[in-house]
């Protein structure tokens, strides 16, 4: 007698239930999470362009928005960059927080700190 080996179908069913919760999840939270990516990788282009190392912040502030627009950047504006000078080139950074509502009356809520700093 041979013992049978695999996945019953309430097992099935049980994992497709919480890998499609997840899938869900990560379809929500995503988007957040690439904003920021974005967002940190123009602050580093900018402190990075020699241009900028004067750190006058009209500058800084018109840079980010000419890439803000382009990028779609709608959580960090530029009103919201803190700037700061460190030796010769500048630190740029801002704090944000996002809410993603999940369903019902169940939100995740995400703080954001997006830098230039290495």
């Amino acid at each position: 007698m041979h013992k049978q080996k695999g996945v019953s179908l309430s097992g099935l069913l049980i994992w497709s239930v919480i890998l499609v919760l997840v899938a869900l999840l990560g379809f929500k939270v995503g988007p957040a999470y690439m904003e920021y990516f974005s967002v940190r990788q123009q602050f580093k282009a900018i402190a990075n362009d020699p241009a900028m190392s004067t750190g006058q912040r009209r500058l800084i502030e018109t840079s980010f928005y000419n890439r803000a627009v382009i990028e779609n950047i709608k959580a960090v504006t530029p009103q919201d960059l803190e700037i700061a000078k460190d030796g010769d080139g500048v630190v740029i950074s801002a704090a944000y927080s996002v809410r993603v509502p999940l369903f019902g009356n169940i939100s995740v809520c995400m703080d954001f700190f997006p830098t230039s700093a290495k």
